[in-house]
């Protein structure tokens, strides 16, 4: 039977326990960035003088957003004008988590003067596609002004495939795409599948981006204490009663919330987390599935749009991902996880 945390607005529940709908209309209407960057601008963006590529890039974003190009350096009244490069369609913002990339993304959306703009994050986008179909997916997004793509990553070749092929028919019709990721567009897929096998699609995909690189430190890091946050039963229990007394609170078993994941497809978890105020999860053990890892990991990205504090026992969550997985091909989803829990945590 589905339901949704909707209706209450104090109390505990168990997401172990909902099954939520999501509509195609309901996908399209929340693409949108995320609450905590309703208000992100260029001006707001803190780069850190420490790693000038921040600033390089802040400024090269604001000349694609319409902004205004960057001003020229040298040159005389009758100098010859240097060539101007020709412009790709897209920009690609590839660094490590935590250096600002989604705040610049949004940035983009609010300042480019669209008629029809849209932000999502890649599994948005791919379900997107898997509820409406690939045809009405492209009709949907024809002749729109931009697309934002947030944490572009191809983990499987349909994936690969079908991104592509979007990709390519929106710039065909003069959309503007600006994505970030964790991976340089040319070694998307790399360590997960035969990314040989399909080099000429990543290869076609990557020729759309002006790939700009954004050195740094994860800013979740610089003010927090390294690991999470773990409490004893008497401390969660605590922290889910007075919770629970001010808004809508989840209570849940580490592993009843994980075999629930594999029962709701990804495009889904936002709902999950409709009203909550705090999540909170016990017994959390080290994760052995990558398929279940993965799962967490577009669980937590959804929570941390959403700016839930997290109240977990047993393991700290930044060992919920083991050594093996930390140095397979997902190195990067799995870390960036890790930096989001832990911010959570201590929220």
């Amino acid at each position: 039977m589905a339901s949704t945390p909707t209706s209450a607005r104090t109390g505990v529940i168990r997401l172990s326990e909902l099954s939520p709908s999501v509509s195609g209309a309901d996908m399209v209407a929340a693409l949108v960035p995320p609450p905590q960057f309703d208000g992100a601008t260029f001006e707001t963006y803190r780069a850190d003088p420490a790693y000038p590529s921040q600033q390089e890039t802040k400024e090269t974003l604001q000349a694609f957003s319409g902004g205004g190009a960057p001003a020229p350096r040298g040159g005389g009244l009758f100098r010859r004008a240097k060539k101007v490069p020709e412009t790709k369609p897209g920009v690609y913002l590839d660094g490590g988590f935590g250096v600002g990339k989604t705040h610049l993304l949004a940035s983009i959306y609010h300042a480019m003067p669209a008629r029809r703009k849209y932000f999502g994050s890649f599994i948005e986008y791919t379900a997107l596609v898997g509820a409406l179909g690939y045809q009405k997916t492209v009709e949907l997004f024809r002749g729109s002004d931009l697309l934002c793509i947030d944490e572009f990553e191809l983990d499987d070749p349909g994936d690969t495939m079908v991104m592509t092929r979007l990709l390519g028919e929106l710039v065909s019709g003069g959309t503007k795409i600006a994505a970030t990721s964790n991976t340089p567009p040319n070694a998307l897929g790399e360590g997960r599948f035969a990314a040989q096998d399909f080099l000429r699609e990543i290869q076609a995909m990557s020729a759309h981006f002006e790939t700009l690189r954004i050195d740094g430190t994860d800013y979740r890091q610089r003010a927090i204490d390294g690991h999470a946050v773990v409490l004893d039963e008497p401390g969660y229990e605590a922290a889910v009663t007075d919770a629970a007394a001010r808004g809508l609170v989840s209570d849940d078993t580490f592993a009843a919330l994980i075999a629930h994941l594999a029962t709701v497809h990804p495009s889904r978890y936002i709902r999950l987390l409709d009203g909550l105020t705090m999540i909170g999860i016990r017994d959390v053990t080290q994760l052995l599935d990558q398929a279940a890892a993965l799962r967490l990991v577009a669980f937590i990205d959804r929570a941390y749009d959403a700016q839930i504090p997290i109240r977990a026992t047993g393991t700290s969550l930044d060992q919920v991902f083991g050594e093996e997985m930390l140095g397979g091909g997902y190195r990067k989803k799995y870390l960036r996880a890790i930096s989001r829990l832990v911010a959570l945590t201590h929220e």
